[in-house]
């Protein structure tokens, strides 16, 4: 598996699986279980998931190493200030089993976000979290938090794909040393993401999907990327990404498929504010 180098020296697959969505626990342990038999050792997963015990017991019952997974989780908005959300760590370690996380984000940047960055960077410098970040922070709350805080974040999650590439946002990121990582890779299947005529075009010359040239685009461009799927079939499809390089031709042609715009929600507006933050209370 390709490794990308956090600012801290980490090393984190560039390619994971994810596991928004899977709510049944029996379900994710199994899918989960099925994505590590495929080869996939970094998971993707957060506290408002409520699936991190899936995970844990999944890791747990494969039998192989801690060290050889890098397993990543969020904490939520309701769980935001120095004390909750360290409380909120404390069961995540719980409910994962494990000494450690790999990778800590906060989730939103919602309610409390500085307390509960705090919070991480003081379980990062005791060991319990080997790296931390944010998820869907944008420009300017990003330069914000990686500005006023002791460690910058080392990963931003964010929604990336071929329609909103984030190339902006990367080359910010950058700046500080961040990593950026993708979330909704396939854009949920939205504008028709898998009948895409430019990407078909492009996988045809490869004997490669829409799904696998969308994945293969991100990781050319230093994207870490956490497809989800609960088929095994897809899980081998979407792991089968390294045999095969874009050109700088095709690169250019999914480059102009990029919209800038988020097709799910936008943190400026009034409304996505109001619902998410309600969520946290």
């Amino acid at each position: 598996m390709e490794t990308i180098t956090l600012s801290n020296g980490v090393k984190m697959p560039i390619l994971g699986y994810g596991v928004y969505q899977i709510s049944d626990l029996e379900e994710c342990e199994r899918v989960v279980s099925e994505a590590i038999e495929v080869g996939y050792r970094s998971i993707d997963t957060a506290q408002a998931y409520g699936n991190e015990a899936a995970v844990g017991n999944a890791v747990r019952k494969s039998g192989i190493p801690r060290e050889e997974f890098f397993i990543t989780t969020k904490v939520w908005i309701s769980n935001a200030g120095y004390e909750k959300a360290k409380a909120s760590i404390d069961e995540s370690l719980r409910l994962l089993q494990t000494d450690y996380v790999d990778l800590v984000l906060v989730h939103q940047p919602f309610n409390d976000y500085y307390g509960t960055y705090r919070a991480m960077e003081q379980y990062y410098k005791e060991g319990d979290i080997k790296a931390i970040g944010v998820s869907n922070f944008y420009p300017d709350r990003f330069i914000d938090i990686a500005q006023f805080s002791e460690i910058s974040p080392m990963v931003n999650q964010v929604e990336t794909h071929v329609f909103n590439q984030q190339k902006q946002a990367q080359e910010i990121m950058a700046k500080f040393g961040t990593q950026i990582e993708s979330w909704g890779p396939f854009a949920e299947g939205k504008n028709d993401f898998f009948a895409n005529e430019t990407l078909k075009k492009i996988g045809e010359q490869y004997g490669k999907s829409v799904a696998q040239v969308a994945l293969r685009y991100l990781i050319q461009r230093n994207v870490v990327v956490i497809p989800k799927t609960v088929t095994k079939e897809r899980m081998i499809q979407n792991f089968d990404i390294f045999g095969f390089a874009l050109t700088n031709v095709d690169v250019e042609k999914i480059s102009k498929l990029d919209q800038e715009q988020s097709l799910f929600f936008s943190h400026y507006d009034p409304e996505t504010v109001e619902f998410l933050t309600g969520l946290g209370k």
